[in-house]
C-alpha cells in the first residue's frame, strides 16, 4: 500500500506525519530540522512513501533540495494554497499541520512550487542585502534632515558627497545636535561604505552571468534589474509559454465577473514576491513602439481617471517587457530579435 507523508518544517525540530491511501496515520514523529535526520527518519520507516510534502518557507528549500538529492520523491508546496486549504482548521498546531500536509499529499490537492538553484538564491540573498543596506542608509538621513528641521535647520538639497559636509556646517554651534550628527554620520559613512561594495559586487555578478549580460542587451536594463529578473525566473522552461511571466510577477490584472468585466489593479502580495514587477516597472521605455505608444495618454479630463490609465499603461508595458526578457532566456537570443517574436 503506498503511503504519504506531510512535514510541517520548524526552526528546531519538524513535525512529520505518514498516512496511508485511505487517509489511516501510521506513524508520527518529531525530527530535528537536518536534511540527514529527515532522510534517515523515512528510510527506517520501511514504508513506500508515494509523495512527501512539505510547506515553501526560509529552511524549506535548503531540506527539499537535500531530500530531492537522496531520491525522496518529495514536493515543494505553495504557501497560500496551503494555508487556504487548512482555514477550516479548529485547532492550528504543528502536529496537525503535518497530517493536513500529508491529507494534502495523499489527495492530491496541491500546488507544487519551483524550488530555486543556489546560484538564484545566491544573486536574490545579495540583492536583498543590498537593498537592506540603502533602505537604512536613506532612514538615516532622511532621520536627519527631520531632527534638524524640528531646529529650524534646512539641509536643502545635497549632493550624496556633499550631505555629511552640510549636516556639519548646519549643526556647529548646538553642542547636543552636533553629538547626534556625529554619531549619525559615523553610521552613515559605515553604510556608505558598504553599500558601495555590495553596488560594485552586483555589478561584478551581472558581468560573470551569461542570462544577466543577455538581458542588458535590452535598452534601459541594467545589472539590478537583470538579476533580479533572471534570479528570480531561474528556468525558463518551467513556464510553458512566455504569456504565463506576466502573472507570475504579478502584473496580469484581476477580473471580476458577476454580470459583467471589470479589470482590477493586479494583487499587491503578487506583486510584492519577487520585487522584480517593481523593476520591470521603472523601464517603462525603449521596449518597442507599440509599448511607447502606451504612454501617449490622451486628456480625459479627469486627473484621477488619468492616473489610473497611466497605472494600466505601465503595467501593461512592464508585463510586455516581461514576456520579451523570458524569450531572451529561453531562446538565449539578444534583445531585438525576442521582441519581434514576443
Amino acid at each position: 500500500m503506498n503511503h504519504y507523508a506531510g512535514i510541517d518544517v520548524s526552526l528546531e525540530c519538524s513535525s512529520v506525519c505518514v498516512v496511508e491511501a485511505n487517509g489511516k496515520i501510521v506513524r508520527e514523529a518529531k525530527v530535528v530540522s537536518e536534511p540527514e535526520a529527515l532522510i534517515a527518519w523515512f528510510r527506517s520507516s520501511g514504508l513506500e512513501l508515494e509523495r512527501i510534502g512539505l510547506e515553501a518557507g526560509p529552511l524549506s528549500q535548503w531540506l527539499f533540495a537535500a531530500m530531492k538529492a537522496a531520491g525522496l520523491a518529495v514536493e515543494l508546496l505553495e504557501t497560500r494554497h496551503v494555508r487556504k486549504a487548512f482555514e477550516t482548521m479548529p485547532v492550528k498546531s504543528d502536529r496537525n499541520d503535518a497530517r493536513g500536509i500529508a491529507q494534502l499529499m495523499r489527495l492530491g490537492w496541491f500546488r507544487p512550487v519551483h524550488c530555486k538553484s543556489v546560484g538564484a538564491q545566491e544573486a536574490r540573498s545579495l540583492l536583498t542585502a543590498r537593498k537592506l543596506v540603502q533602505s537604512k542608509l536613506r532612514d538615516v538621513e532622511n532621520s536627519l534632515r527631520g531632527i534638524l528641521r524640528g531646529f529650524g535647520l534646512k539641509v536643502g538639497k545635497t549632493t550624496e558627497r556633499g550631505f555629511a559636509g552640510r549636516i556639519k556646517e548646519l549643526v556647529a554651534g548646538h553642542p547636543y545636535l552636533q553629538m547626534i550628527a556625529d554619531a549619525l554620520l559615523a553610521v552613515h559613512a559605515v553604510l556608505r561604505k558598504e553599500f558601495a561594495a555590495f553596488e560594485k559586487q552586483v555589478r561584478k555578478m551581472a558581468r560573470s552571468e551569461t542570462r544577466a549580460r543577455l538581458l542588458m542587451s535590452t535598452p534601459g536594463v541594467g545589472p539590478i534589474v537583470a538579476l533580479t529578473y533572471a534570479s528570480a525566473i531561474d528556468d525558463p522552461g518551467r513556464f510553458k509559454s512566455s504569456k504565463q511571466v506576466g502573472a507570475h510577477f504579478g502584473l496580469t490584472p484581476k477580473k471580476h465577473q458577476s454580470g459583467e468585466d471589470r479589470l482590477h489593479r493586479p494583487d499587491q502580495q503578487d506583486r510584492r514576491r519577487f520585487g522584480a514587477h517593481r523593476a520591470l516597472r521603472g523601464r517603462p521605455h525603449h521596449a518597442d513602439e507599440a509599448g511607447q505608444r502606451l504612454f501617449a495618454i490622451e486628456e480625459l479630463g479627469d486627473a484621477d481617471q488619468k492616473a489610473r490609465r497611466h497605472e494600466q499603461a505601465k503595467v501593461a508595458l512592464a508585463r510586455r517587457l516581461a514576456v520579451i526578457m523570458h524569450r531572451m532566456l529561453a531562446d538565449r537570443t539578444p534583445f531585438n530579435a525576442a521582441a519581434a517574436a514576443a
